[in-house]
């Protein structure tokens, strides 16, 4: 499959200028001022080409909850949002605890065929913090399993999250921490992330391994990261667009809940420093018969680059390279993806955007079952044209 992309601005975390992209069998071929060549062309004049953005956190809800989002409205959804690899969490049902899990949902994303999934297994068998046996399914050098999660649910007792750690260092895995002490969840949830965060961050030192802090949202988290991140430890972390363009004044229930100001400031204030490695969706989808019930979460991996566009370039905090950075080429390092550079031999991989076109935000234009956004009616700037995935158009506007 051959596809030449002419006459667009080029832009990733370094570059910056207009040009032709030309893509052969998958790779990014060639980059040039002008290239001729009769295959599909498109012609993107006045419009930006990204690489395509990779998410490092997400939730498909299959198996068992296909109600609320299945593998093929995700992969749509994700498609139309400028996605082509995603990390799903475990909290599935079956909980995602075993490789015959794992392999149910990477042979329906290949069936698919619109992004590169990935699966998370859980840190504890079932999500119930006490078990850890089920990790001895994995071997190492395993390709299917890179990272670790009990998203939706901190894990508890220290003890276990130790001992996880320290399997999932000799595994050379990446645990992926949802920062929230359950004990202290209905007590105050500010002190339940920071007291959880400061905790993996201990536990990520005593035992060398990895550890990727979700959804980061408090000043006092970011701290902590800050300082792990200038001592050394092996920690990155992600935020998310709600927490950056939200505050508490919006009354919508999210898990961990939307901050204050001073907290979306100190957030902001990290991601221009560069202690912010990624921004990843979180995407939530509920039905609308679950989130009248109070369940948390937004369906927004269709709408995280206008709205992060708009709250952090439109508004001069960071440059469109850094967002670039954010959202493509670190999430495809710490998963280990040849993606999120516009660099000869990477995957063909990429996004047309027009940053011109502002619009309202309508949750009833996703592709996602879930239609659960406090977004929705929101003016933005910047809109996803295309999706390439190796050369291939994955969504057309």
């Amino acid at each position: 499959m051959e596809l030449l992309i002419k006459g667009a601005r080029i832009v990733d975390w370094s570059l910056d200028f207009i040009g032709d992209i030309y893509i052969k069998e998958g790779k990014i071929y060639e980059m040039a001022a002008e290239i001729n060549r009769d295959v599909e062309t498109i012609d993107a004049r006045g419009k930006v080409v990204m690489p395509a953005f990779v998410d490092l956190h997400c939730h498909f809800r299959d198996p068992g909850f296909t109600y609320k989002e299945d593998i093929a409205s995700g992969s749509r959804a994700a498609a139309r949002g400028g996605y082509t690899a995603v990390n799903l969490m475990a909290n599935t049902n079956p909980v995602c605890s075993s490789l015959e899990t794992v392999n149910y949902v990477l042979e329906k994303g290949e069936e698919v065929g619109l992004l590169d999934i990935h699966q998370c297994m859980s840190i504890t068998k079932n999500l119930e913090g006490e078990d850890i046996g089920h990790l001895d399914e994995l071997e190492e050098g395993n390709d299917k399993v890179k990272f670790l999660s009990d998203d939706g649910k901190g894990v508890a007792d220290s003890k276990v999250m130790m001992e996880a750690m320290v399997k999932a260092a000799k595994l050379n895995l990446t645990v992926i921490s949802h920062a929230e002490s359950p004990d202290l969840s209905n007590v105050d949830m500010r002190l339940a992330e920071n007291t959880m965060t400061w905790r993996d961050i201990g536990l990520a030192k005593y035992t060398n391994c990895r550890l990727h802090l979700a959804h980061v949202s408090t000043k006092e988290a970011m701290a902590y990261v800050i300082e792990a991140k200038s001592k050394g430890y092996p920690v990155s972390c992600e935020v998310t667009p709600h927490h950056i363009a939200l505050t508490d004044e919006v009354k919508y229930r999210v898990n961990p809940p939307i901050r204050k100001q001073e907290d979306v400031d100190a957030i902001i204030q990290a991601i221009k420093k560069s202690y912010v490695d990624c921004i990843a969706t979180d995407h939530a989808p509920h039905s609308k018969e679950d989130k009248e019930k109070g369940a948390p979460g937004i369906s927004c991996i269709e709408t995280v680059f206008p709205v992060s566009y708009t709250a952090l370039v439109e508004k001069k905090h960071i440059s469109l390279n850094r967002l670039s950075e954010l959202m493509s080429k670190t999430p495809a390092e710490i998963m280990g993806l040849n993606k999120g550079k516009i660099q000869i031999g990477y995957d063909g991989d990429l996004v047309i955007v027009d940053l011109d076109k502002v619009y309202s935000i309508d949750v009833n234009d996703f592709q996602s079952k879930g239609k659960n956004s406090p977004f929705h009616g929101h003016k933005v700037r910047g809109k996803v044209l295309y999706t390439i995935k190796s050369g291939r158009v994955t969504y057309k506007d």
